[in-house]
C-alpha cells in the first residue's frame, strides 16, 4: 500500500460507514406483477374513505366486479351512489329526484382497473412508478386518451395488495379513495351493478 493509500484509507472508511448503515431502498413492485394481481382481483368489497378536492370526507362500501363493473355505496347521511355498469358511470344524488348523471365509463381512468385485461407495460400508459412510504405507487393514464385525467394506484407488498388510489381528472382536481378490509373471491350479482335496475328500484 503506497503512502497516498494508507492516508486516504481511514478517511473513505469514516465516510462510507454512515452510507453501509442506511437500509437499503426497496425496488418498486414489478409491473408485470401488479398487472397479474389486478387480473387476479375479480371480484372485491371494502370499506372505503374518499377524499375529495375540497377537503371533504365521504365513507361507504365499494364493490367491485371486474370487468368493468364497481358501486360505491356512501354512508348516511349521504346516501348517494356512484356505480359503473355497461360501460356507462352513473351518479344518483340522493337529494335529487332527477335521473342519474351519465358518461362513459372510458371517460375515468378507473376504466384502466377495470378493463377486462390490465396490461400497465402497456407503450404510455404509466407515467410513474416509484416506491414511496413502503408502497409501490403506478401513476396510468389512458394513452388514446391522456386528457381524461390520470389514476395513482398505490399499492402494499406481502402480500402485494391495492390498498388506495388517486384520481386527478381533467381539471386537476384530486380524489382520494382509502380502501380498508377488502376481502376478494366472493360472488357479485349482475344486478348489484345494473344502473337500469337502480333507476326502477329509486322509482326513476
Amino acid at each position: 500500500m503506497n503512502r497516498r493509500t494508507a492516508l486516504m484509507a481511514p478517511i473513505l472508511a469514516l465516510a462510507l460507514a454512515p452510507l453501509a448503515a442506511l437500509p437499503a431502498r426497496a425496488e418498486p413492485i414489478p409491473l408485470a406483477e401488479l398487472s397479474a394481481y389486478l387480473n387476479g382481483l375479480v371480484t372485491a368489497e371494502a370499506d372505503f374513505t374518499q377524499i375529495n378536492a375540497d377537503g371533504s370526507i365521504s365513507e361507504g362500501r365499494l364493490y367491485i366486479r371486474r370487468p368493468g363493473r364497481v358501486r360505491f355505496e356512501y354512508a348516511p347521511p349521504d346516501r348517494s351512489l356512484v356505480m359503473a355498469g355497461g360501460g356507462q358511470v352513473a351518479i344518483f344524488d340522493a337529494k335529487s329526484n332527477q335521473p342519474p348523471e351519465q358518461y362513459p365509463l372510458r371517460r375515468t381512468p378507473l376504466n384502466l382497473i377495470l378493463a377486462e385485461r390490465v396490461d400497465l407495460g402497456t407503450a404510455e400508459m404509466v407515467v410513474g412508478h416509484y416506491e414511496a412510504q413502503d408502497t409501490t405507487r403506478v401513476v396510468a393514464q389512458d394513452p388514446k386518451s391522456p386528457e381524461y385525467g390520470t389514476i395513482e394506484l398505490v399499492f402494499s407488498r406481502d402480500p402485494v395488495a391495492l390498498s388506495s388510489w388517486i384520481i386527478t381528472d381533467d381539471l386537476g382536481n384530486r380524489t382520494t379513495i382509502v380502501l380498508d378490509r377488502m376481502v376478494t373471491g366472493m360472488d357479485l350479482p349482475a344486478s348489484l351493478f345494473s344502473i337500469t335496475m337502480e333507476v326502477e328500484k329509486r322509482g326513476g
